[in-house]
């Protein structure tokens, strides 16, 4: 009798222990996240003029977006910026279509490519910029922006992001809006990510002054960064989280402008969005496999304004959904061990239900106050019904909770690019008019 209370305490404290210890980890990496949501709630972020207007160069790596990559170009050409210090040079790679034809009309400098072994975006971008370099060599471009095609820009754009590139800025990205956020759940919840990744995330690492994170697209780095780099060198599957975990290593803030507005188009499809999202959990693997070590040692050895930097850098690139998986799964396990007569500790059962569904409840209840602040918060920037706006509200938390297995099947599956089909086409200067009257209302 003794030995079997014995057991079930022992099995019980073994279990409860190694929740505790998962739960601890969340909560010592992670609080920290907290601290920025009360500065964005209580600090304006810093304001930025400038002195001159400078020169760039646009690249978008497009694969057969005929469909909108003109949107883009004459949001691009309709700036209230210099046109003359703004050249736009499409990569066309490899196309079936008549993307490279649209652009053209549209007014931008077409790069055809044709190149099967080296996909992705990384590579795309590598090849084009060296043809900049190599053929408009004489234009003395200052920065370079990277943008998708099936994005649109507020026409103050370029004004609004050349301020925060003379302020000083080597790198910078963009508040991340969404053109059809109302489509369906699928779209609000990559939205409301997006929102909240630029309000609560990059908004306050600009406030506080570390360094923000490029998120796909809407973005700046400075020619010298690229020369230095000698060329786009970054060809992980999310090239973008690449560059900037190796640019905060390297001593380099990247830095964040929250008037400067880009619509960004979502899947709407969940075989489109897992494709997606199953390629950024590896890509995140993949960073952290290959940056882990330098961020960790940036944290301890960099100059002191930037180990926060780094540190922060680690978590936004740590698998730390992987803590709740494996959490799930240990608890899952004793359960079902429970269940075939395997063991019979029925106290450390009940705590391993208790565990799981304790988990996942609080995982629900955390994405959905995060998807209502941001929601509430970001109400006028919404372009959607007031309806829909609150029935995203509570589709966002099981939208995330899909991450899980995403982020479990990355583990053991290989990613490949997949290409997105992007349709929607809007009215520019529609999208311009909705986010001045936003602005002038506060």
């Amino acid at each position: 009798m003794f030995d079997t209370v014995a057991s079930q305490v022992s099995a019980l404290s073994f279990v409860d222990i190694f929740n505790f210890c998962v739960f601890l980890t969340f909560t010592l990496c992670y609080t920290y996240q907290l601290y920025y949501v009360l500065v964005v709630l209580t600090r304006r972020a810093p304001k930025r003029t400038a002195a001159r207007n400078h020169r760039y160069a646009v690249m978008v790596a497009a694969r057969n977006e005929e469909a909108v990559i003109a949107d883009l170009i004459h949001s691009i050409k309709v700036q209230n910026y210099p046109a003359e210090l703004i050249d736009v040079f499409v990569i066309a790679d490899n196309c079936t279509d008549r993307t490279a034809e649209v652009a053209r009309e549209a007014g931008a400098i077409v790069f055809p490519r044709h190149n099967d072994k080296q996909v992705g975006k990384g590579y795309a971008l590598d090849w084009g910029l060296k043809a900049i370099w190599e053929q408009y060599a004489d234009k003395d471009y200052e920065a370079y922006f990277v943008f998708d095609a099936d994005n649109v820009l507020d026409v103050n754009y370029f004004r609004e992001m050349n301020a925060t590139f003379d302020s000083g800025a080597k790198a910078s990205t963009s508040y991340r809006n969404s053109k059809n956020f109302g489509s369906n759940w699928i779209s609000a919840g990559y939205g409301v990510w997006f929102l909240r990744e630029a309000k609560f995330l990059n908004q306050a690492r600009l406030t506080l002054n570390t360094s923000c994170a490029v998120s796909g697209t809407g973005f700046f780095i400075a020619t010298d960064i690229l020369k230095k780099a000698g060329g786009w060198k970054w060809h992980l599957l999310t090239e973008d989280i690449e560059f900037s975990a190796s640019s905060i290593i390297d001593g380099v803030r990247i830095s964040y402008c929250p008037t400067a507005v880009l619509y960004d188009e979502q899947p709407i499809t969940f075989r489109d969005s897992w494709n997606q999202r199953f390629r950024w959990a590896k890509g995140f693997y993949q960073v952290f496999a290959h940056y882990a070590g330098g961020l960790v040692k940036g944290a301890v050895t960099n100059p002191r304004g930037y180990r926060f930097a780094c540190y922060d850098m680690l978590m936004t690139i740590a698998p730390g959904m992987l803590l709740s998986i494996i959490s799930i799964l240990f608890n899952s396990i004793i359960i079902v061990l429970a269940a075939t007569g395997i063991m019979s500790t029925g106290v450390a059962i009940a705590s391993s239900v208790t565990s799981v569904v304790f988990c996942l409840c609080n995982y629900l209840v955390f994405m959905f106050v995060f998807g209502v602040l941001t929601t509430f918060v970001e109400w006028d920037s919404i372009r959607t019904t007031t309806a829909k706006k609150i029935r995203y509200m509570f589709t966002f938390p099981v939208f995330m909770l899909t991450y899980i297995p995403i982020a479990l099947i990355a583990l053991v599956k290989k990613a490949a690019w997949k290409p997105i089909k992007h349709s929607i086409s809007v009215d520019v200067a529609e999208f311009s008019e909705a986010e001045g009257a936003r602005l002038s209302s506060k």
